[in-house]
């Protein structure tokens, strides 16, 4: 226990992880071990400038969120200490979290972040916002046509219009929650009633689906997926119905890592406006707030990690039964 008392103090007291010893140290210890859910292409420019910057070199595995909270969980019940930081969505986050498999987190970026981003307890924070919102396709839904509420789309002009991503449950709660939830299943029943949904698995399908016109409106596409979809010509364009709801993927150190200075200056690097600006040019909104961007701007409820773990069953049995099992 003393020993990895010493470890956490390595990297708790250096509060500015950019300080000379810390890089130094850093240094000395040559390589930090990254698990993430990061897509490869915004990894690889992330890795290229961290290690061009510090000379310590970044290795990563990858997978979705779920196989990386169960490789972390795995290693951390079995007492082996491979990853150094963990950075992936934020119901696994606090997942690892729980399993008292991380340390507490410390940054001087920490103070530049937007205050959902920051937890409680401390241990892990938010670094790139996926943000839900409503897409459509220009050519096929008129501007002033768009809903400004979910009753809106309740209406028959609607029918066979609209689309949603299969596994977004964590949304369909937090929506429905801000609607009250008797008001709001009650929405989305009368939506599925009315209209049908068509349930695609992927937002990055989803967002095609639009871009081609297969799907005109589609209400769970991420705001850089669509943003994506706009650079390249498509006729996309995003608009959300108030509240936006974002969705924090998170980092954290892990608590006996290997390398404690080196997963420090990293953790500093992406929180750091240089970081972020690299995440926004893949698309996601920064959580940084020093880093400017449009969806930072929007009427905010974030997902919350607690709601969705302790609250798990409930919510995908409904989304089960209003969402999935309803006409297409």
């Amino acid at each position: 226990m003393k020993l990895f008392g010493l470890l956490i103090t390595c990297f708790v007291l250096p509060a500015i992880a950019q300080a000379p010893d810390v890089v130094q140290a850093a240094k000395k210890e040559g390589e930090v071990m990254l698990y993430t859910s990061l897509v490869p292409e915004d990894l690889t420019p992330l890795t290229a400038a961290f290690e061009k910057k510090y000379g310590v070199r970044l290795k990563t595995w990858r997978a979705n969120s779920e196989k990386v909270l169960a490789r972390a969980v795995t290693e951390i019940r079995a007492g082996r200490n491979d990853a150094d930081v963990v950075e992936t969505n934020g119901p696994q986050m606090e997942s690892l979290y729980r399993e008292k498999g991380l340390q507490p987190l410390k940054s001087q970026h920490l103070k530049d972040l937007m205050p959902q981003a920051l937890q409680p307890h401390g241990h892990w924070v938010g670094t790139r916002i996926n943000m839900f919102v409503q897409s459509y396709n220009t050519k096929l839904v008129k501007k002033e046509e768009l809903p400004k509420s979910y009753a809106e789309l309740t209406q028959p002009r609607w029918k066979g219009r609209l689309g949603i991503e299969a596994e977004d449950e964590d949304w369909f709660a937090m929506v429905v929650k801000e609607l009250g939830e008797e008001a709001g299943l009650r929405t989305f029943r009368e939506i599925v009633r009315v209209n049908g949904l068509s349930v695609r698995r992927g937002h990055t399908l989803l967002a095609g689906l639009v871009a081609s016109g297969e799907i005109p409106l589609a209400l769970t596409t991420y705001s850089h997926g669509a943003e994506k979809m706009k650079m390249k010509g498509a006729p996309v364009e995003w608009f959300a119905i108030a509240p936006a709801i974002g969705r924090a993927n998170g980092i954290g150190i892990v608590r006996n890592p290997p390398h404690p200075n080196a997963a420090a200056l990293f953790v500093d690097f992406l929180l750091s406006p240089e970081g972020q600006a690299i995440l926004q040019k893949g698309g996601y909104v920064p959580a940084n707030l020093r880093v400017a961007d449009r969806a930072q701007k929007l009427p905010l409820k974030f997902v919350d990690p607690a709601v969705i773990l302790d609250e798990d069953a409930k919510w995908k049995k409904l989304w089960a039964e209003i969402i999935l099992g309803g006409p297409r």
